[in-house]
């Protein structure tokens, strides 16, 4: 009994689209468990590229809002700083009036607070 060696090329055709379906359902599997299009540079350079330059700008953008923020703090801290000086002055300038007043004794303007 001969024995011959074949090829079945029904069957390689089937086993290389077997391939290719489980390869397109593999990376479809990758996309929906990282719930992101393109996972490698090999899935789409344009828009990985794309993709980096915008996460980039997000993160810029991020950061100048900080920068705004921490801005907004330093000057409400230093608006109280200077309402307290105006109350100072403000009150600096009462006494000053009160010790200017002709009609106090010495005694009356000693006693004023210092």
């Amino acid at each position: 009994m001969p024995i011959t060696i074949g090829s079945n090329i029904a069957a390689l055709r089937s086993l290389r689209s077997l391939k290719t379906a489980s390869d397109s359902l593999g990376k479809a599997y990758e996309r929906l468990s990282s719930g992101q299009r393109i996972n490698h540079a090999s899935d789409d350079a344009a828009g990985l590229v794309i993709a980096d330059g915008l996460r980039a700008d997000s993160r810029l953008a991020g950061q100048a809002v900080r920068n705004v923020n921490d801005g907004i703090s330093m000057i409400s801290i230093m608006n109280g700083a200077l309402q307290a000086q105006k109350e100072v002055l403000f009150r600096m300038s009462e006494l000053a009036e009160q010790g200017a007043n002709g009609t106090q004794t010495n005694s009356q303007r000693n006693s004023l607070p210092n």
